[in-house]
């Protein structure tokens, strides 16, 4: 990564320092809300939270609200129920969009292209246009209240699709021969070749179906009533109807379910980098 320079010849780098002032502000203006969230949480009840200009350091810090929201509301039940949810949206999405990008990356068949463009396409398709059909089916296939129902428009997404089958498509074909030499099945080909070479493009879907998942609101809130069946969004909501006039509450509950977010990207972060893969092949 280069480092812009303030000064140059031993003169001052008037464009480099207004690049810094810009990227500073807009850093700045990204991370208010969260300060200003996690501040909150920490509040205690005689501090005033909307005051001018605002306090991000508590004056009194207190973990009473983090407390509180775990004795008025089952938070334990709804971080269960979004990892299971999450971690099974992750696992299934991983194994269908591969499943799918590597036939329209490697195999040759009547339609290929035609049927890429038709997956693509629907990233165009608001969820809120399929939303009531999927409804009706989910509840046609008792799905309503349940974690697979849950799951269930996740399961596969043409964003995924097309993102693996870039990945295939980077993978050199020498590594695919030698498996055909060595009598390897398209599906071993796949699961031996192809998974293994493409894992940081994996890593990287997951985050962003994990992400997705974890602060799914719209369709949890159609889906599921039953509040055993409740995810973070959902469990943040309720507090926020519950303590509608104390936002300390909902600030503490809203890091909580922001924590594991957080930890997961700095766990995977590393290995979500470039692998290459033409190094196993000799010219």
């Amino acid at each position: 990564m280069g480092v812009v320079k303030i000064t140059s010849g031993g003169r001052v780098n008037y464009r480099a320092i207004a690049t810094y002032m810009v990227l500073i502000a807009i850093a700045i203006a990204m991370l208010f809300p969260l300060f200003w969230l996690v501040g909150t949480a920490f509040k205690s009840p005689t501090e005033n939270i909307f005051q001018v200009p605002p306090q991000f350091i508590p004056r009194e810090p207190t973990f009473g609200n983090f407390v509180r929201v775990w004795q008025t509301n089952p938070f334990g039940r709804y971080l269960f129920n979004s990892t299971l949810v999450a971690v099974l949206t992750v696992g299934l999405n991983l194994l269908f969009c591969s499943l799918a990008a590597y036939p329209l990356a490697r195999l040759n068949f009547w339609g290929r292209d035609f049927l890429l463009s038709a997956i693509v396409s629907t990233i165009m398709i608001p969820f809120q246009i399929v939303m009531i059909p999927l409804y009706i089916l989910a509840v046609q296939l008792g799905l309503r209240n349940t974690y697979l129902g849950i799951i269930f428009p996740s399961l596969a997404s043409a964003f995924g699709i097309f993102l693996l089958r870039q990945a295939f498509m980077g993978v050199p074909k020498e590594l695919e021969e030698a498996a055909r030499i060595d009598g390897c099945s398209e599906l071993g080909i796949w699961w031996h070749i192809m998974i293994p070479s493409v894992r940081p493009a994996l890593m990287t879907l997951a985050i962003f179906v994990f992400i997705g998942s974890w602060s799914d609101f719209l369709w949890p809130l159609i889906v599921v009533d039953r509040p055993e069946y409740y995810t973070i969004p959902l469990g943040v909501a309720n507090l926020a109807g519950t303590f509608s006039l104390d936002w300390r509450i909902v600030a503490a509950g809203s890091v909580i379910s922001i924590a594991p977010v957080l930890l997961l990207f700095l766990i995977v972060q590393r290995y979500i980098v470039p692998t290459d893969t033409a190094t196993g092949v000799k010219g």
